[in-house]
């Protein structure tokens, strides 16, 4: 087999992972999660993480690969991900990359930003300085240095502007230059599959009823036992993902049970429209729509058309 790869791309709860496991039972397919939350061990009910069921008999790479506490970057999953391919492909088999982590696809398609590492010392010199003088005069600071990128970083994104002055310190190149200086991208054949609603109040309501269904299933007892941990507080990057941000700021009185689940369903939907957007901008070998009867049959059918093409 030539080294083809399926990317179905979705905004959040537009049925990803049920087209998936519907296409793993007709083609040689092994799925890659690409979603930025699914890589945590213990994040389960909030990101509808498949059952421990399903993902034995259908294994999914990239998923429970990493402890809540730390944090997981767009270089590692790079990293991760090319190495799944490998693995996928040693086997005869297709990959199958299902998510919504738009980022994560875009720099397994167009290269990655060659960033240095970074520096634990410098670091703690930046949150020092900020510490005394606070991160709007760190923000102007960047605009000194990196007015691209002040533009594009609110000053109070304290960990973007952490990390573009520590990429400037260390290099002594503005991020934004980095960016533009990519490395190459897999030479793969992608073929992509988008997964566009056509009636957005119906996503809406999918979004709501699944919030809702999560509080029911224990998100919150989820939440409270990965607070437990030592290493794991609010700050964490896992708990600063879409639910259970606001289940902590729930738990920590900062607000009511009610007003933490509308911050939840508000936040999610305004990403489904972030992600909407980015498929929109990026060209895609197939749309389908999912509030269509036969959006399985027609991504079914696509998948043939190209398992024909390609392997016949």
């Amino acid at each position: 087999m030539s080294e083809n790869i399926i990317l179905i791309k979705g905004p959040t709860a537009s049925g990803k992972t049920d087209l998936a496991i519907s296409l793993l039972k007709h083609f040689p397919l092994e799925v890659i999660s690409v979603d930025s939350v699914m890589v945590y061990k213990g994040l389960n009910i909030g990101t509808a993480k498949p059952s421990e069921t399903l993902l034995k008999q259908y294994p999914h790479h990239l998923v429970n690969i990493c402890e809540p506490h730390a944090n997981y970057s767009v270089g590692q999953f790079y990293n991760d991900v090319s190495t799944a391919i490998q693995l996928i492909f040693k086997k005869g088999k297709v990959p199958l990359l299902v998510g919504g982590t738009m980022m994560y696809f875009r720099a397994l398609q167009q290269g990655l930003s060659k960033l240095p590492a970074s520096n634990s010392l410098i670091r703690e010199q930046i949150e020092i300085e900020a510490k005394i003088n606070g991160w709007q005069y760190m923000h102007n600071k960047l605009k000194e240095v990196d007015p691209i990128s002040a533009n594009k970083i609110k000053p109070t994104d304290k960990q973007r502007i952490e990390r573009a002055l520590e990429v400037y310190q260390i290099s002594g190149i503005p991020i934004s230059q980095h960016h533009k200086e990519k490395s190459e991208s897999s030479n793969y054949n992608y073929f992509n599959v988008s997964l566009i609603p056509t009636i957005r109040s119906k996503l809406h309501s999918v979004i709501d009823n699944r919030l809702e269904a999560m509080i029911d299933e224990g998100l919150i007892d989820e939440v409270k036992v990965l607070l437990k941990s030592e290493q794991l507080d609010s700050t964490c990057n896992s708990m600063k993902s879409i639910g259970y941000k606001q289940i902590c700021e729930y738990l920590n009185n900062n607000c009511t049970l009610d007003e933490a689940k509308e911050n939840a369903k508000t936040s999610t939907r305004r990403l489904a429209k972030r992600q909407l957007t980015w498929l929109r901008s990026e060209s895609s070998n197939i749309e389908i729509d999912i509030d269509a009867d036969n959006a399985i049959d027609k991504s079914q059918a696509a998948l043939q058309t190209f398992f024909n093409k390609n392997y016949s």
